[in-house]
């Protein structure tokens, strides 16, 4: 493990101002009154938070600002560039939902349909009487689970690492963290369909696997596998080349090593073996899979912004867009706290795969009413914001300290998280003028 000592002498490798590749035309690394949003960046850096982070701010056609500040591997000292491949994580979620809508509107599909009719795995679901309680207390389900439960996280899933008691720790057993795995497809979809749900369908948001069961069911929907229908419906029509559920040998050199880090300047890495693969992985998590760089997700952020259009060619219908930028829980659901917090649901809602802002005052954010987005584990973080047809958008792969079952992680540990918040701040500030 690097210490705050080991770190410091490494000298060069983390200089606070590396010079940033940008890789497509019309992209300027700076527009006047932005130089100050790259402080955020740097002071995550400089304090020993983050081993390296970029930060981008787009606005009504143009790329404002790219600032990039540390390293995407501290033994090699390797910088982050926009083409830099990085984990990441959650940020995965919209991309499988997006491709999911393209499904949607060839008929493969449609919100209200039952998952059974793909995946017979989950025609006889049990749930627990209590979601910390015995695996064998549990009830039949009052109904079965239907496309939009998975895309909203209402169909009762759980994580191992974000619930409590026994269904926890039999997740992590059976199924591991969930980026990767030595299961197939198929056997995965049985082994957490032996499972009981954590709560009814569509009784409340609870965070977990729903968005990589939806991404198994795509690929049978498909008639293909996931990676095979994301690369045909979004990511080659969107032009995201190196977006995919693995890293081949020769795009290697530009991966970033995504490291766990306990405390400031503390890094360890992770060894993110699906990541790495020397061909396609069998298993790809639509949760969390998914590899990617600074540029190919800023392209995907600028379709949905564009309803479902990105430089005059159409990935999805806007209907589709609108769909998963719409609030889609219920009063009912509303009344369950989200993440711990009784109030999550008065200053956000919950779109398909993403979250949407209600209240900015409640939120205590600059953003307008209808951003959205989702971060990720590693710590990367992106907003749409349809009052200022901006973009922001925040990567880095520093996580904290491998979780607990029982113990699940707080935004506000996650390393860069302060980052963040200097940057939405520093960005508004220069949108503004």
């Amino acid at each position: 493990m690097m210490t705050r000592r080991s770190l410091l002498g490494a000298g060069a490798a983390l200089a606070l101002a590396t010079p940033v590749t940008l890789l497509r035309a019309g992209q300027a690394p700076r527009a006047a009154g932005f130089d100050e949003v790259g402080n955020a960046v740097k002071e995550a850096v400089a304090s020993r938070d983050v081993p390296g982070a970029i930060s981008i701010v787009w606005q009504g056609g143009q790329t404002r600002c790219v600032h990039a500040a540390g390293v995407r591997n501290i033994e090699t000292g390797a910088p982050l560039t926009m083409d830099t491949i990085m984990g990441l994580a959650s940020m995965t979620k919209p991309i499988t939902v997006a491709t999911a809508m393209a499904l949607v509107e060839r008929g493969k599909m449609r919100l209200s349909d039952p998952i059974t009719r793909w995946a017979p795995e989950f025609a006889n679901m049990r749930v627990l009487r209590r979601a910390d309680g015995p695996l064998d207390d549990t009830y039949a389900a009052p109904r079965v689970i239907t496309i939009e439960d998975l895309m909203t996280h209402c169909a009762g899933f759980a994580y191992g690492f974000y619930t409590q008691g026994p269904l926890a720790a039999a997740l992590i057993q059976k199924l591991g963290m969930g980026i990767d795995s030595d299961l197939t497809a198929d056997q995965w979809m049985q082994t957490i369909a032996a499972l009981p749900l954590a709560y009814a369908p569509g009784e409340r948001f609870n965070y977990g696997h729903s968005i990589d069961v939806l991404g198994f069911i795509v690929g049978r929907a498909a008639g293909s596998d996931l990676r095979q229908a994301m690369r045909e419906l979004i990511l080659d029509p969107a032009a995201m080349p190196d977006t995919d559920f693995h890293t081949p040998v020769q795009k290697r050199a530009r991966a970033a090593e995504v490291y766990f880090s306990p405390a400031a300047g503390e890094f360890t890495n992770v060894k993110m073996s699906g990541f790495y693969s020397d061909k396609p992985v069998s298993y790809a998590s639509g949760g969390q899979g998914l590899v990617s760089t600074p540029a190919d997700y800023l392209r995907f952020a600028r379709m949905l912004l564009g309803g479902g259009r990105i430089d005059g060619r159409r990935v999805l219908k806007a209907d589709s867009v609108k769909q998963m930028l719409t609030d889609h829980l219920t009063t009912q659901q509303r009344g369950f706290a989200a993440f711990g917090d009784p109030q999550y649901w008065q200053r956000w809602g919950q779109g398909l795969g993403m979250t949407v802002l209600r209240d900015p005052a409640l939120a205590s954010t600059q953003a307008g009413v209808g951003s959205f987005g989702w971060g990720g584990a590693f710590g990367g973080w992106w907003q749409g914001d349809p009052t200022r047809n901006a973009i922001l958008l925040w990567m880095q792969e520093c996580l904290p300290a491998p979780p607990i079952p029982g113990a699940p992680i707080s935004v506000r540990s996650i390393p860069g998280a302060n980052g963040i918040r200097d940057f939405q701040s520093r960005a508004y500030a220069a949108l503004g003028r």
